[in-house]
């Protein structure tokens, strides 16, 4: 059986449309989530999130929207982004890390458009999930650290990106690697052929000077 870390973060369109597609993963494959905070990610790369520079948020929320609606994934933006994940990321981890807890969370904010910033949203998605006194429960030290050990684990493998899946040491980054990774699941060798060889071996080039 093949392990499959999936590490994501709600703030992430693109991990909602993985999280709504996991069910193409093999039947002999085990999931483990990893809620990780992506501005970590970008800080340890000294870089942008798509939502931070305006063309690309444009583009990046038009392609998410066009590829939901040709997967047949139901989508309805949040009320703004980028947003503040860390309620939604820490109830994650206050919750296990299960798997369907961290669907519903990414279908509140992704398929209901909803906020964790909204009292009312929050308290009845809290409520639905039976979790009293959450507030209380998502400031505990040990929710909080865990969340920052997943995200430095992350930075330690050499995550750039979410959402990313990792088997064998292998990272697969973003909804458009899934085809990628189900390959890999049925034949590790794809990547010992020749081009991808090539590819791991592609020398750096000019490099932009950084003033």
């Amino acid at each position: 059986m093949k392990t499959v870390d999936w590490y994501f973060d709600f703030i992430s369109p693109f991990a909602y449309l993985v999280s709504e597609s996991l069910q193409r993963l093999p039947d002999d494959v085990e999931l483990r989530p990893r809620p990780i905070l992506f501005a970590g990610l970008l800080q340890h790369w000294h870089t942008k999130g798509p939502a931070e520079i305006e063309p690309m948020r444009r583009f990046t929320f038009r392609h998410v929207s066009w590829m939901a609606a040709r997967d047949g994934i139901a989508l309805t933006l949040p009320p703004a982004h980028p947003f503040n994940p860390l309620k939604l990321l820490r109830l994650c981890i206050a919750l296990d890390s299960r798997l369907e807890v961290a669907q519903r969370l990414f279908r509140f904010v992704w398929a209901e458009g909803r906020s964790a910033d909204d009292p009312d949203h929050w308290q009845a998605l809290c409520t639905e999930l039976g979790v009293e006194d959450a507030d209380r429960r998502i400031a505990d030290d040990a929710v909080k650290t865990a969340l920052r050990e997943n995200t430095a684990h992350a930075i330690d493998i050499e995550l750039f990106g979410v959402p990313s899946l990792v088997v064998d040491g292998e990272i697969f980054w973003g909804y458009d690697a899934l085809d990628f990774l189900l390959e890999y699941l049925a034949d590790p060798a794809l990547l010992d052929s020749p081009a991808i060889r090539a590819a791991d071996a592609m020398p750096v080039g000019l490099q932009r000077r950084r003033d």
